[in-house]
């Protein structure tokens, strides 16, 4: 019976979107794949993610219990304890950052030890302060590829902070357009998102991000993370969504922000899906290149 309250209170679908990036940031660096790394990276992940999440619900349990979207979540309803919760959260936390220590690198669990804290201790609390907070959520959201990339070549450097950029840059146009519907309850519980209190900011801020994405996207190549050629794969993708963003930003009502809400879910996999995808059709092309070089 527990099982069930487990994936509620970690937030289970968006725990699977952080599996996502990590696992694609992982399989883009460079490097040979080790299955055993790249489990106990998506294990160590995953647990960071729901440790992040179930003391996030329990910090705001007070504030879920006035909107409607999260009127039903486990902690409101009582169906834990807040001490089973937190219990919860400690033993997930604890044991990803020591897997991820030892099975993986050291500088992956430091990246996942910082993503929990910069969830718990920065952003939660700053959601009633001020709208800096989706600044302070879109730095938390890019983390996720950059661990998956770290567990990998055991660094940092200008492919992983490209991905980075990208889930940066996405969190914008994806939260906006949630919030915007949310307002009224984002408002009685006295969060201050952009689409409460800066309405045009919040337009304004969508459509720049969706631009930045298809900006990204053409230096992902200089990068050697894709071939040239998944600058003009992405294209139809970064263009839609753009449009929405763009639809969002001179007629922002109900219908425009659940549309580039609803495409900023299919957004993510479909673009690192075509980067995997231009890598495979395009594998040998270097090497070809190469050879001609040499002859």
């Amino acid at each position: 019976k527990l099982l069930p309250v487990y994936l509620q209170i970690s937030k289970i679908r968006l725990t699977g979107l952080v599996l996502l990036t990590s696992i694609g940031g992982y399989l883009l660096a460079p490097g040979d794949t080790v299955l055993s790394s790249l489990l106990c990276t998506s294990l160590g992940v995953g647990l960071s993610g729901c440790s992040a999440n179930a003391i996030n619900q329990w910090l705001e349990v007070p504030y879920d219990s006035q909107m409607a979207r999260t009127r039903n979540r486990v902690l409101v309803k009582g169906l834990i304890t807040p001490v089973h919760a937190m219990t919860f959260a400690t033993l997930s936390g604890i044991s990803s950052v020591s897997l991820l220590y030892y099975a993986v690198n050291p500088l992956t669990a430091y990246l996942a030890a910082l993503n929990i804290f910069l969830y718990t201790c920065i952003y939660t609390p700053s959601k009633r302060l001020g709208i800096g907070n989706t600044w302070l959520g879109a730095i938390v959201g890019a983390l996720p590829p950059l661990m998956g990339w770290a567990a990998k070549t055991g660094g940092i450097d200008i492919g992983g902070l490209a991905l980075a950029g990208i889930l940066y840059s996405w969190q914008f146009p994806h939260f906006n357009a949630l919030s915007w519907n949310l307002k009224a309850d984002y408002s009685r519980a006295g969060y201050r998102m952009m689409a409460v209190t800066h309405p045009e900011l919040c337009r304004r801020v969508s459509l720049r991000h969706t631009l930045a994405l298809t900006l990204l996207s053409c230096l992902l190549p200089i990068c050697q993370l894709t071939p040239w050629w998944f600058a003009l794969y992405s294209l139809p993708t970064n263009a839609w969504f753009t449009w929405l963003a763009w639809r969002f930003h001179k007629d922002a009502n109900n219908q425009s922000a659940r549309k580039l809400f609803r495409f900023s879910l299919y957004y993510l996999p479909l673009i690192i899906g075509t980067m995997f995808v231009s890598k495979l059709i395009h594998r040998d092309e270097k090497p070809k290149q190469e050879k001609d070089d040499k002859n």
